[in-house]
């Protein structure tokens, strides 16, 4: 435990109470931080108050106290927490906002608490259960499950031997009608003792004759000792009535779960199925609450207040999110329908296509998640490689395997896609991304601080990959010939204007001399010099000048209170969901280049647009939903550094990649890019940069990055498509 720090008590002769100074040491001597809290995180042995110093600012001047004032310290429950914090920290590291490790129980919120609990404690006096959510249940499920148990009940009365259980049903039958105030129970009921009696008589009866009991085959009947009745409406029940009221419960719990805010009532549904329509008919109690009554008799099987809780965007199975746990039978969807009806007999192309985007959320999510996970398990090293060899890769899949089929096919169409795609995602993480979290952050936090430096160091590297990358097309442009498909002479005049259309810059005159010989030479040497840049960069930001991050992360929770990690998926685990989440990321991006040809034939909408938005964004929204919650806990810095290091690996990863793709499969993609790219990429990062100048920002600069972005993006939706298309 780390001990606190003596009080300091100053005197006549020490400065004055409560100066500047004073109040900065107090930050340096603050041992117990959290996220955004100031002061420098101090392990030193215990001081006796007679040897405390009489004031802060005899050991450290104004500028010592100021420098320790900016540095920014980080509370984690355990060590592989703390890593996977200072991870999010390190240039070119994922970014990762949940937990990779079980949060102790008793650090969360009663908001989350009530999440996890079960559906079994009886609380005091809530207020009324007449509430939107409640009638809401009654509208869709309520009215026809009560109405099921209703017709299960007649049957079983029917029957007869059944009728215990049709007693259930028919009180099942109010219950999900509206659970709400109402407790099911399970009691002992204890055996009739007159049936035992009659039972012990029958087995002590003697024959006259013999002067002995009467053997066992001439004994009558007992009911009570035998079971005959029990077993036979026991089996007339799961003949009969339980699978209909199974398969009605599953229904409601998968429909309940996958709309989240109803997955109390798909927790409802799982606990009648496998415990209370299981139990003997006798043992369950259904009773309605009173306000001023608490059952203690019996075991408290269901007690549900509430149908709806719109906090379980935060539930998480095993450390995965809700949302993609839900999104996760998608994936299976599309591979089976992709691979299965190959000849569209079932579903369409652009259905396949979307489900097949769609399905790209939920592996981004897991890669993610298993990225974390193994840094934050490993050394730097290890996570480094990790980062590097996977950090991109959702994005990459997509653009190889468009590559190829455009290589297969003859169509240029594909690689222009692929430039869209990575020009829009320059785009969005520069624009988009920051601006949305500044936007969303700012509803919050008036004004939100994030460290200028760190931010600068990103935006260096930007404009020198956006200068890389734009370089052999500013060379064609100038040393280019304009060839133009189709002129017209407007004003019938020889020496007047002409109307010319399908204008572009050849390179390929005289058998290619000018690309073979310039442009291709230059492309290879930016795409060794752009990676170059990229390892400087890491090893300025995370070894020589580590500082300018100013972290400190502490791996003690709370003082007395240690924590050991729980992790949610181990090293092994994490490596093999990586590995089998990339696999499906690359048969998800298959089947989407396979079905995006009649999208592109058929669609209006320009394919600059469908470039620049669909297949260029929709792989970083678990990106962008980190960003947005760094955000709201007032940590912009990371925002912002999300979208910077997507923009910074897409110009110096993944573009050098492709081209080293092309050295060893030859393909239509050049790095030559149309002047709308070139114009919007740079207008975007200087602008950027100005926005980021003063190290603070607010919602008003975040909706000038927004309707920039909006702006843009009309542009590319009202543009031609590129020549090839």
């Amino acid at each position: 435990d780390v001990p606190k720090a003596p009080e300091l008590r100053g005197d006549s002769d020490g400065p004055r109470r409560g100066s500047l100074c004073d109040r900065h040491c107090a930050a340096i001597n603050n041992v117990q931080g959290d996220v955004g809290d100031l002061g420098c995180y101090l392990h030193r042995p215990r001081v006796p108050p007679a040897m405390s110093p009489p004031s802060c600012c005899q050991q450290h001047s104004d500028e010592v106290c100021e420098s320790c004032v900016v540095k920014t310290t980080l509370t984690a429950e355990n060590v592989v927490e703390a890593n996977k914090l200072s991870n999010n920290y390190k240039f070119g590291f994922k970014k990762w906002k949940s937990h990779v490790t079980a949060r102790p129980w008793e650090d969360r919120s009663e908001i989350v608490k009530e999440l996890y609990s079960d559906l079994n404690v009886i609380r005091g006096s809530g207020g009324s259960t007449v509430t939107c959510g409640n009638v809401l249940y009654l509208l869709l499920f309520g009215w026809w499950l009560s109405l099921l148990y209703v017709l299960v009940a007649a049957m079983m009365f029917i029957t007869i031997v059944g009728a215990p259980y049709g007693r259930l049903c028919w009180d099942l039958a109010g219950y999900f009608l509206w659970p709400f105030g109402k407790v099911i129970q399970k009691v002992e009921v204890p055996k009739s003792r007159q049936v035992l009696d009659a039972c012990e008589a029958s087995a002590g009866e003697s024959s006259a004759l013999l002067g002995g009991p009467v053997p066992r085959r001439w004994r009558p009947r007992c009911w009570a000792d035998t079971g005959y009745w029990q077993r036979a409406s026991t089996v007339m029940w799961l003949c009969l009535g339980y699978p209909a009221l199974v398969l009605a419960h599953g229904l409601v719990c998968v429909t309940a779960w996958l709309l989240i805010i109803l997955i109390p009532v798909a927790k409802l549904s799982a606990r009648t199925a496998t415990r209370v329509l299981l139990l003997p008919p006798e043992q369950v109690l259904v009773r309605r609450l009173r306000m001023t009554e608490v059952p203690l008799e019996g075991e408290v099987i269901l007690c549900c207040y509430r149908a709806v809780n719109p906090y379980y965007y935060k539930y998480a199975v095993d450390g995965i999110n809700v949302f993609a746990v839900n999104l996760l039978p998608l994936v299976l969807v599309t591979l089976v329908l992709g691979y299965v009806d190959s000849h569209n007999r079932l579903t369409s192309s652009p259905i396949k296509f979307t489900l097949a985007l769609l399905s790209i959320m939920p592996l981004s999510y897991y890669i993610g998640m298993a990225i974390a996970s193994i840094s934050a398990q490993s050394n730097f090293a290890v996570g480094a490689v990790v980062n590097a060899t996977f950090g991109s890769i959702t994005e990459l899949t997509f653009y190889i395997t468009a590559l190829i089929k455009g290589s297969r096919e003859g169509n240029r169409c594909y690689a222009e896609i692929v430039k869209s795609a990575l020009t829009g995602t320059l785009v969005g993480c520069v624009l988009f991304v920051p601006g949305l979290c500044m936007v969303i952050g700012g509803i919050r936090h008036q004004e939100q601080r994030f460290n200028s430096r760190s931010a600068g160091v990103s935006s260096a590297l930007l404009f020198l990959s956006v200068g890389g990358v734009f370089a052999p097309t500013l060379f064609s442009k100038v040393y280019g010939k304009l060839v133009c498909g189709e002129c017209h002479n407007v004003t019938q005049n020889p020496l007047g204007h002409y109307l010319c259309h399908n204008c572009h810059f050849d390179m390929m005159e005289k058998n290619g001399t000018l690309y073979y010989s310039h442009v291709q030479p230059l492309v290879y040497t930016v795409s060794l010099l752009l990676p170059a840049a990229y390892l400087i960069g890491l090893f300025f930001t995370l070894k020589t000048h580590s500082h300018i991050y100013d972290i400190h992360i502490s791996d003690c929770h709370m003082p007395g209170h240690h924590h050991s990690a729980v992790v949610h998926w181990s090293r092994w685990r994490a490596l093999v969901i990586l590995l089998l989440s990339t696999l499906c990321m690359s048969a998800c991006a298959d089947l989407a280049t396979e079905h995006i040809s009649p999208i592109l034939t058929n669609s209006t909408i320009s394919q600059y647009f469908i470039g620049v938005t669909v297949l260029a964004m929709v792989p970083e929204l678990p990106e962008i939903v980190n960003g947005i919650q760094f955000a709201l806990q007032n940590n912009l810095s990371l925002s912002i550094e999300i979208g910077n290091c997507i923009a910074v690996q897409v110009c110096m990863l993944q573009i050098p990649i492709l081209v080293l793709f092309t050295i060893f499969y030859p393909t239509n993609f050049t790095l030559v890019f149309s002047d709308l790219h070139v114009y919007a990429s740079m207008f975007s990062v200087v602008l950027m940069n100005y926005i980021f100048m003063d190290g603070k920002c607010d919602y008003f600069q975040g909706t000038v990055l927004v309707m920039v972005y909006f702006i843009l993006l009309a542009v590319y939706f009202f543009a031609p498509s590129p020549s090839g298309c």
